[in-house]
C-alpha cells in the first residue's frame, strides 16, 4: 500500500533522490479514516506557519492545494497513514501507508532525558537526536523517552506530548515543545465539554500531586504512562478514559 507522491505525480528517481538527502524542510503526520482527518484545518494551519518561518521567500501552497495533493495520493484508499512534507521549492511530498491500527496498548515506562529540540514549535526532519535518546532509553530497558528542559520541566515524548491528572483537572505543559495535533484536537474538545484543563510549567517529583500521566499523538491518544523514571503513575485509569472520551467527540473533517 506505500507509496508517493511530489505535486501529485509518481516521482522520477531524480527528485526521490533530492527529497533523501535534503535534511531541510517541514511535515505533518495524519491518520485517514473514511477520507477524513481528524484536526485537519490544524494540519494545515502547522504546514502554512512552517512554511512562512522557513521558507520567507515562497509562497507556500494554499490549503486547498495540500488536501488535493493528499486525496489524490490517496487514490482510492479510505483508511491510511498519510505524511506531507514540504521540501525546498515548496515541493509537496504526500506519503501514504497503512493505517496505525488505534487499539489499546501497554502503559508505558519512561525515562527522562534533559534535551530540548531544534526549533521545537516546529516538526520539521531534524530527528536524529531526539530518535538517538528513544533507542538509548528502549536499549537501557524503558518503553520510550520524556524530554526535560535544562531546569527540569517537562517538555514532550519522542514523538508525543505528555498530559498530566492532579485529581482535579488535566494538565499539560507549558515549555518549549511542538503542540501535537492531537493534544490540540483534545484541549478544544475538552473545553466544549467543560472538562477542567490547565496549561502550566511542569516539574516531576513524588511531591508534584500528579496522579497519572498519558502519552497522546495521532497513533494513540490515551496511552497510559505507568512509570517516569523512578516515580509510579498507577492511578491512570480515569485520565486516559478522559483522553478517549474527549477524542471521541472530536469531529473528523473531510479531504
Amino acid at each position: 500500500m506505500t507509496h508517493i507522491e511530489i505535486n501529485g505525480a509518481a516521482p522520477a528517481i531524480e527528485a526521490l533522490y533530492q527529497a533523501a538527502v535534503q535534511g531541510f524542510g517541514h511535515y505533518t503526520s495524519m491518520q485517514v479514516r473514511g477520507r477524513a482527518v481528524a484536526g485537519l484545518d490544524l494540519h494545515l494551519k502547522r504546514l502554512r506557519e512552517a512554511s512562512a518561518e522557513l521558507f520567507p521567500d515562497d509562497l507556500a501552497p494554499a490549503d486547498d492545494t495540500i488536501t488535493d495533493l493528499i486525496g489524490h495520493a490517496l487514490r482510492d484508499e479510505r483508511d491510511a497513514s498519510v505524511r506531507v512534507t514540504i521540501l525546498p521549492g515548496m515541493d509537496v511530498m504526500v506519503s501514504v501507508s497503512a493505517p496505525i491500527p488505534d487499539t489499546p496498548r501497554p502503559p508505558l515506562r519512561v525515562r527522562t532525558v534533559r534535551f530540548e529540540r531544534d526549533l521545537p514549535h516546529l516538526k520539521h526532519r531534524g530527528t536524529l537526536a531526539q530518535t538517538h535518546h528513544a533507542l538509548g532509553a528502549r536499549r537501557a530497558g524503558f518503553d520510550d523517552v520524556l524530554f526535560l528542559s535544562p531546569d527540569g520541566l517537562v517538555l514532550e515524548g519522542s514523538v508525543w506530548n505528555a498530559a498530566f491528572w492532579d485529581g482535579d483537572r488535566i494538565i499539560w505543559p507549558q515549555a518549549p515543545m511542538l503542540a501535537g495535533i492531537t493534544m490540540q484536537v483534545l484541549h478544544r474538545a475538552f473545553a466544549g465539554m467543560d472538562v477542567p484543563q490547565t496549561t502550566m510549567p511542569i516539574s516531576l517529583s513524588e511531591k508534584s500531586g500528579l496522579k497519572a500521566a498519558a502519552a497522546t499523538n495521532s497513533h494513540f491518544p490515551d496511552q497510559a504512562i505507568l512509570q517516569i523514571d523512578e516515580i509510579n503513575f498507577p492511578m491512570y485509569g480515569h485520565l486516559t478514559a478522559l483522553l478517549r472520551r474527549g477524542w471521541n467527540e472530536v469531529p473528523w473533517q473531510a479531504i
